[in-house]
């Protein structure tokens, strides 16, 4: 467990978990030691001079307080690894998940990973604050009282000893019967986690349809089936509870036998029956937990595996020695890339000089913004090579790249944060007149100057307070604040009216100008500002050329282009 650990967090973790264990462990002993005590206390009070006991008594007292502080300082030291370890946890992560290629991010690990990054971190990280130390008490403690009764009477510490390998025993096989159920119940809930948000982003679809008050069947049965999983996981550990119990009680029952047998011959005396006894029950309270304990150990030992097999999914790879483009043209030379097992590019080649426009058309499902995808390095080709400014993108610094590249998609998110905030992500050490400037090229200063709020306004999550429009022009403006060199389009005014796509496209033609420009259009309009055109279908590249020479041509383009223009009845 604490080797799963260390691995997931990483080697730097690993001196506050080892000193934090050896405190724990040293409180564990102290407490058992500090039980030693009860012997010659025992012995005095049914002895001819009960008096006696008053410097064991003492003695005994100041043992407890050592433990108490040892426990105290374990205690604190595992809260602040526990603390440490979750902040780096979650930095960990969240760097890892930065670098993952987009493609992983599929609809089933949206709920996966919302699951893993909340309650999934801080179960696993829960391990050293509050599960290590009554975990090390539970077999520490129980073993030091055991070594105590072997020093009191042999006899009777043997029969206690006996009942070790059984309780290991009994907690390995509960382990081995819970594992498939934990993982099962495991899995189920991130299951119902999707389920559950799908059924959230769903409501408009369902709503329409005017089933607001039926029951969305597949959450339902996701959660008919984390119930199954749970009742089953249930039955799986009540084994090991009741036999943990019964290996218990009838460790104190012989030990309560063989010591009756002792007295009744005269091998040992009263008060040391009674010592005996009372430690063995000593024993019983932390060896009974272990059932409980183990539980959660087994689920925070899931979580580290599931995160241990997130931060083990490959990166895109950094080069060693990053090479810095001197230029911002961009080429496609004879790229393959497949997602899934669907081929989206079968040996493309393509290039856009500095400073020009190149628009991508094509049916629905080509590839056109996987295009701009691959450009910006959200996934690496499989054959081939994708150029800035004739370095590889791959031996590109991916910040390097990122500073040189502005990205303004169809579907814009924006942080649940003000519109100020939200236009700085382009450049957050931007001045005040700066972001105002970029704003007004934008035309965000007219969303602004109407809003109740102005700068100050929350967007909401994912923007949902702003309309389409009015997400476009902060998204634009965080573009032009950005001012990179190469900026990529996904059709930014598709799904707009009129009034904001005339204020988009006026942002628009401002952030294109001077820079190199890749633009998916869906809206065969925007095709005439670019200085050239490749239309794509079956993962090639069909007709190239600018807008009145594929015109001319009267190919697949030009028939695109007449549907287009073609009024809708």
């Amino acid at each position: 467990m604490i080797r799963t650990l260390l691995r997931v967090l990483g080697p730097e973790y690993a001196p506050p978990v080892r000193r934090t264990v050896a405190l724990m462990t040293i409180a564990a002993i102290a407490e058992g030691l500090s039980y030693a005590l009860l012997v010659p206390v025992l012995q005095a009070l049914f002895g001819s001079t009960p008096a006696d006991a008053w410097p064991w008594l003492i003695a005994f007292g100041a043992g407890v307080a050592v433990y108490a502080l040892l426990r105290y300082v374990s205690d604190l030291s595992g809260f602040r690894a526990g603390t440490t370890l979750l902040d780096g946890m979650y930095h960990r992560l969240g760097d890892h998940l930065a670098r993952l290629p987009i493609g992983w991010y599929s609809a089933a690990r949206v709920g996966e990973v919302s699951v893993l990054a909340s309650n999934g971190v801080l179960q696993a990280m829960s391990v050293i604050a509050h599960l290590l130390a009554p975990f090390i008490s539970a077999c520490v403690t129980p073993l030091t009282i055991i070594v105590v009764m072997l020093a009191v009477n042999w006899q009777m510490g043997l029969a206690a000893l006996v009942a070790v390998p059984i309780v290991v025993a009994i907690q390995a096989w509960t382990g081995r019967s819970t594992a498939a159920g934990d993982a099962d119940s495991a899995e189920r809930g991130h299951v119902a986690a999707g389920r559950v948000i799908e059924y959230l982003q769903a409501q408009p679809v369902l709503r329409a349809g005017g089933r607001t008050t039926e029951r969305f069947r597949m959450l339902d049965d996701s959660l008919r089936e984390v119930e199954r999983a749970s009742r089953q996981l249930t039955l799986s550990a009540l084994p090991g509870v009741v036999g943990l119990t019964l290996a218990v009680q009838a460790m104190f029952t012989g030990l309560l036998v063989l010591g009756s047998y002792l007295a009744l011959g005269g091998n040992v005396g009263v008060a040391e029956i009674l010592t005996i006894l009372v430690l063995a029950a000593r024993c019983a309270d932390p060896v009974l937990s272990l059932a409980d304990i183990g539980g959660k150990l087994r689920g925070a030992r899931s979580e580290l595996i599931r995160l241990d097999a997130v931060l083990r999914t490959e990166p895109l790879q950094e080069a060693p020695e990053p090479i810095q483009p001197r230029s911002h043209d961009l080429e496609f030379e004879s790229v393959t890339f497949t997602h899934g097992d669907r081929t989206v590019f079968d040996d493309v080649s393509l290039s856009v000089p500095q400073g020009q426009r190149l628009a991508v058309v094509g049916p629905s499902g080509t590839g056109k913004t996987t295009l701009l995808q691959l450009l910006a390095r959200f996934y690496d080709v499989d054959a081939g090579a994708v150029r800035v400014g004739g370095v590889d993108v791959r031996a590109i610094d991916t910040d390097v790249l990122m500073e040189r590249t502005a990205i303004v998609f169809q579907d814009v998110y924006l942080f649940d944060g003000t519109i100020e905030e939200n236009v700085r992500l382009g450049r957050p050490d931007a001045t005040e007149t700066e972001v105002r400037a970029a704003a007004s090229a934008a035309r965000l200063d007219e969303v602004i100057e109407r809003l109740p709020g102005g700068w100050a306004t929350n967007v909401g999550e994912g923007g949902a307070l702003l309309s389409g429009g009015e997400r476009q022009r902060v998204s634009i403006a965080r573009a032009l604040l950005k001012n990179a060199p190469i900026v990529l389009l996904d059709e930014v005014t598709s799904a707009l009216d009129p009034v904001n796509e005339a204020a988009v496209h006026e942002g628009i033609e401002r952030l294109m100008a001077g820079r190199t420009v890749v633009m998916v259009a869906h809206r065969m309009r925007t095709v005439r500002r670019a200085d050239r055109v490749v239309f794509l279908d079956g993962g090639r590249i069909v007709e190239e050329g600018d807008h009145d020479e594929l015109l001319r041509r009267d190919g697949r383009y030009a028939d695109f282009w007449a549907l287009s223009m073609t009024p809708a009845s």
